[in-house]
């Protein structure tokens, strides 16, 4: 190998989501099949918790994955963070019975807080910053508050997850693979008010709204499916999507650090300009493209229906409440 090794850290590297996503890492899924790679796996401090990431750790080690360099095991946020090129900040306390959103937002805002302190303090002066931890979009904005010398670019949350089962949901409609379509795209909040967009998705080359033929059937059943699809897992399993949810955020890394195919977009939470109409500094989903150098943009002059800018409208509007119930986390 030629490549030096990257430090990747993950939080709650011991859960469900990190369980399916630390074998996909240290076997080159993300990072490409010659680049090593330091795992440093962050834990909450607790007997049980750590005991577990200590399992994973032996897992990882039985795998004998050639590009795994080395392995930190830390319940320390300053020592899981130290020199990484890449924070992927998983855990996060979930949602208690009882609990409003509004309620979940303001447990987790401290953890985050302190993680970005951390980040800023202690990661390499490259470093990126994925968030998946729910509600994501305000966990990232947080921490990229926390993290004032880190460039605002460097982060984004996830709705990979999202654009996939759009992707899903379509293909099965129209009794096609699901790289027949593309540019299916997600706008707004990883949240129930997510807009899965149709409009500007193609199945194979042409208009998905033309060749599904079903307005009622687009602007109702797709569109709360793939809204409401994560507590359909919750109820069919028992627990939160796990493994899809790992490999949106693989598909997630990947989008940002290779060049988006031409006439092509991917879904990702980005700091607002404004476009859109999204108030400007919101984490909000939008259709990004990628330099393949480290860049990355929002595709701009997409023309919105007005059904697609009445819920983007309404979903930015989530994140607006969102971001005042936290504002005392972002000065």
């Amino acid at each position: 190998m030629t490549k030096a090794p990257i430090r990747v850290t993950i939080t709650g590297a011991a859960g469900q989501i990190g369980y399916a996503l630390l074998p996909r890492i240290a076997s080159g899924q993300m990072f490409g099949p010659d680049q090593p790679v330091i795992l440093q796996m962050l834990e909450i401090p607790m007997e049980k918790a750590m005991a577990a990431l200590n399992g994973v750790a032996m897992e990882l080690e039985d795998c004998a994955f050639p590009l795994l360099q080395d392995m930190v095991l830390t319940s320390e946020p300053d020592v899981a963070f130290k020199d990484a090129n890449w924070c992927l900040l998983v855990g996060s306390k979930p949602r208690g019975p009882g609990m409003e959103r509004g309620d979940l937002i303001r447990e987790n805002g401290p953890i985050f807080t302190g993680q970005g302190r951390s980040i800023n303090n202690n990661a390499a002066s490259d470093v990126r910053v994925a968030v998946v931890g729910n509600p994501c979009n305000t966990n990232c904005l947080i921490a990229m508050h926390s993290a004032p010398d880190v460039p605002d670019d460097r982060f984004s949350a996830m709705t990979r997850l999202d654009q996939n089962r759009a992707q899903a949901q379509l293909a099965a409609k129209a009794g096609v693979h699901t790289s027949a379509v593309k540019n299916a795209l997600i706008w707004g909040n990883h949240s129930a008010t997510q807009v899965p967009d149709f409009v500007h998705t193609t199945i194979n080359g042409v208009s998905a709204a033309e060749v599904i033929g079903d307005n009622d059937w687009l602007t109702t059943t797709f569109f709360e499916t793939v809204q409401k699809r994560g507590a359909a897992i919750i109820a069919a399993r028992g627990l939160s999507s796990a493994a899809s949810a790992a490999n949106g955020l693989v598909d997630h890394v990947r989008d940002l650090r290779n060049a988006t195919p031409d006439g092509e977009w991917r879904s990702v939470c980005v700091k607002s300009d404004g476009s859109y109409g999204v108030p400007e500094g919101l984490i909000s989903s939008f259709p990004v493209r990628a330099d393949g150098k480290g860049g990355w943009e929002i595709v701009q002059g997409l023309e919105l229906t007005p059904f697609l800018a009445e819920k983007i409208a309404l979903s930015a509007k989530e994140l607006s409440s969102e971001r005042e119930t936290v504002s005392g986390l972002l000065s």
